[in-house]
């Protein structure tokens, strides 16, 4: 038999150097053959840690809200800035969403979980049968006729009062809670929010890398071309309404469980506008840019909402308003390609620049 030999100090010191060296060497691999995978585990790590850095509960909550509207402007990515098709009435599906659990939940006594997922599958029934005579109306057509939607369903939520509440709004019938345990404080809300945004995230990242995303960016580029090449363009233009339709009508139901009560005013037509600008200032055609593109639009909103009074006595919303339009067409000149777009490039380019330097040495 052969004998077993011990290592010695320096072949120990060796290899505790190397370790270090040959992980890094794997995360690169990774990096460079799966960077979706590589920026989904440091997005994952960076929400993990932020609950620690973070005690305080008002910057948990506008934590909250940006995975809320990452989670709503994913699914408008996949519509706008894959598929094409222009939706100004976003906010719909969200309140559906919201008052759907909400009255599932009082009517029938179910779950807390199981209303939010019989409200996701409303919501996708409404979106299709919404959706089979509206994507035949194509460009500004179809802005309108979303935006159209949006004033429908705030007359319906505003007058339906036995159903909806009317302008008071629709308080929840109870907290929600999976089997014994109850959400009831923002940073539970937090880790439940995104983990559902990180699923969305994970779920449209496929999508985008499949056919169906290739056959989506062909509907984008030319309808004409894409049916000539085979694709049902009518049937995918539906499907992708809807499954942005459910996306939205998730984050509906687990902001009015997060916030208790659900009004008309929530879910308005500003509203609806003010996703459409998350995608565009993230990058239309980037499931990434999404996360960028909530995160800037509520992180600036927010900013305004207490720097203004300090910079200007007497200010009121309708200076905020005007603070957070001109911002914006800031962003949108020096980037109209989207935050995510201009960060990616300028990483790379830093990236190119180090490995650059390094060669030299």
């Amino acid at each position: 038999m052969k004998k077993a030999t011990r290592s010695t100090p320096q072949e120990q010191t060796s290899l505790a150097v190397s370790s270090p060296a040959r992980w890094c060497g794997y995360w690169r691999g990774i990096r460079s053959q799966y960077p979706n995978l590589a920026a989904f585990v440091l997005l994952a790590g960076m929400l993990a840690l932020l609950p620690v850095i973070l005690r305080n509960n008002y910057q948990i909550s506008v934590l909250n809200f940006i995975g809320l509207n990452t989670i709503v402007t994913v699914g408008l990515a996949l519509l706008m800035g894959y598929a094409g098709q222009v939706s100004l009435g976003q906010a719909v599906f969200y309140g559906l969403g919201g008052y759907g659990a909400g009255i599932i939940a009082q009517r029938t006594g179910i779950p807390p979980f199981a209303a939010i997922l019989g409200a996701a599958v409303v919501t996708g029934l409404i979106a299709l049968l919404i959706g089979i005579p509206l994507l035949r109306l194509r460009g500004h057509y179809l802005a309108v006729a979303t935006l159209g939607l949006n004033v429908i369903f705030l007359l319906i939520a505003t007058n339906e009062t036995d159903l909806t509440g009317g302008p008071n709004g629709l308080a929840m019938p109870g907290d929600l809670s999976l089997g014994t345990f109850i959400f009831d404080t923002d940073l539970e809300f937090y880790v439940l929010i995104w983990l559902a945004a990180l699923a969305i995230l994970a779920l449209s990242l496929n999508i985008v890398n499949s056919r169906i995303g290739r056959a989506l960016r062909a509907i984008h580029s030319s309808e004409i071309a894409a049916e000539t090449l085979g694709v049902n363009t009518a049937h995918l233009k539906v499907q992708v309404l809807v499954l942005s339709a459910v996306y939205a009508s998730v984050a509906g139901s687990l902001y009015a469980y997060w916030i208790g009560i659900v009004s008309p005013s929530d879910f308005s037509i500003s509203f609806s506008i003010e996703l459409v600008v998350m995608v565009a200032i993230g990058g239309l055609a980037s499931i990434w840019g999404a996360i960028f593109g909530a995160a800037v639009v509520t992180l600036l909103t927010e900013f305004l909402r207490n720097l203004l009074p300090q910079l200007l006595s007497g200010a009121s919303g309708e200076h905020q308003i005007v603070a957070f339009g001109v911002i914006l067409v800031v962003i949108m000149v020096l980037m109209p390609e989207g935050v995510a777009d201009k960060f990616f490039i300028r990483a790379t380019g830093s990236l190119k620049r180090i490995r650059a330097w390094r060669k030299r040495q």
